[in-house]
Formats: C-alpha cells, structure tokens, sequence
C-alpha cells in the first residue's frame, strides 16, 4: 500500500517545483514559460515515472546508460529524454541506437566525445542532436565539464565540425552546499557572452542549465535559466550527488 502514497506524494513534488518556477519567474520580470524542467529519474522505477507522465510532465533525464536503455522502451514515445553528464565514447552508438526519443546530451565536455556523437548520429541517420555543453565552474576535479577557459573552442568545435549535432547551450553545477552557487551561475552566464559574442549569436540560442531544488530560485533571479534540472524526493530537501555527474538535481 506504501507506493500510491510514493507515487503521489512524486507528482505533488512536481507541481510545488512549476509554482516555486512560476513565483521566481514573477518576482524577477523572467517568461516562466521559457524555464524547462527535466525530473531526473535514475533510479526509479517504471511505474513512478509513469505516474509523472500521466500528471503532464514529458522531460525525463537519466545518467546510466544501462538504465536509460531498459525505461525509454517501457515509456511512451513521445517522452522527451535527456542524457546527463558524463558519457563514455564507447557507449555512443548503444545509448543512440537504443533511445530513438532522445532528445538531448547535456554533459560534452571534449571534442573526443562530441565527434563520437557526430559520427553516430550520421551512421544511424539520425536528425541532428541537441547537445549542451558542461563546464566545471566550480573548479572541482571531482566533476567533469571543460574548464570555462576553454569553453569558447569546444564550442566552435561542434558547431563548425560537427554538422549532426546542434549546440543548444551550457551546463554546470555549482559546489553540493551551495557556497559558491552565485559565483557558478555567473561564471556560466559570463561564458555564453563570450561564446555568443565569439560565435555571432543572439543569447537566445544558447540556453543556460543550471541550479538544483535548493538554488534554481536564484538562477531565475539572475535571469539566466532556462533549463533546470529538478530533485523530486519524497523527502523534503533531501539530495544526491555522484562525484562524476554534473547535473545529478532532478532527481524524483
């Protein structure tokens, strides 16, 4: 009798993380409509994600690709599914053969893996895929992302060489207690200036993705954010973290 109350109090999650977006967006002059939630689900089961679909929600994540391949088949189609952070090389053509919804990689950070997926998109004829780019704003080795020095190259990289990927902006994550999220959110923010600025682009075609349930408020108040990535626990302020995962924050 313990899952219902589970599966429950996951969707009421969900729809206290949209008014905390809503309120944020209001307060700062931000388009709530323009800020996307993903609700990462490793971990979970079929069945819990199943009963956020049904609530509406459409944008799932996940981190494993084992896991990825063995919920995308039992999950309607028209899911929407993220794969974050990072993604070894000789896993690419399994993770893309296997989820034909896929509709994004948030989690390049070299051009070794950005040319994997190039060539696999192409070989499995694929429409092109939308990646975002993670950076390391925290300076942490724990964590994977280019260093924000050399954001500018990787980005011309998969723009300029690689023409079955469509870059669609910057990832990061901030240190887990928060102390250095203003700082992160800001360096991330800095780093789209100088990839727009280098690139010839409008800000608009390069989203932000960052903040967790604890921090995203502030990112929408930096009216930077246009993506975040939501841990929905049962448990009240509860989070998680992988020491290779750059966005382990949407969590159910």
């Amino acid at each position: 009798m313990a899952a219902p109350a589970v599966e429950g109090a996951a969707v009421a999650a969900l729809r206290s993380v949209m008014f905390r977006v809503r309120q944020a967006a209001e307060r700062s002059g931000h388009v709530s409509e323009r800020v996307r939630v993903v609700a990462v689900s490793k971990t979970k089961p079929v069945s819990l994600i199943r009963q956020v679909y049904d609530a509406g929600h459409r944008c799932f994540g996940e981190n494993y690709v084992q896991e990825i391949l063995e919920k995308a088949p039992q999950l309607p189609e028209d899911i929407e599914w993220h794969y974050i952070g990072h993604l070894q090389s000789n896993k690419v053509k399994l993770l893309l053969s296997g989820v034909p919804n896929l509709a994004m990689v948030e989690g390049v950070d070299n051009e070794k893996i950005a040319n994997h997926l190039d060539r696999a998109v192409s070989s499995l004829g694929r429409n092109p895929l939308k990646v975002f780019v993670q950076v390391n704003t925290s300076g942490e080795a724990s964590k994977s992302g280019i260093d924000p020095s050399g954001c500018v190259e990787l980005v011309k990289h998969v723009k300029l060489q690689c023409s079955n990927l469509e870059f669609s902006g910057l990832m990061t994550i901030g240190m887990p207690d928060y102390s250095s999220t203003p700082e992160n959110f800001k360096m991330l923010s800095n780093c789209r200036t100088e990839v727009c600025k280098a690139l010839g682009m409008v800000e608009e075609q390069c989203e932000l993705s960052m903040g967790m349930s604890g921090d995203f408020e502030l990112a929408i108040i930096l009216k930077a954010l246009q993506l975040v990535k939501m841990h929905f626990d049962t448990q009240e302020g509860r989070r998680y973290h992988q020491k290779d995962l750059a966005t382990d924050n949407g969590t159910f």
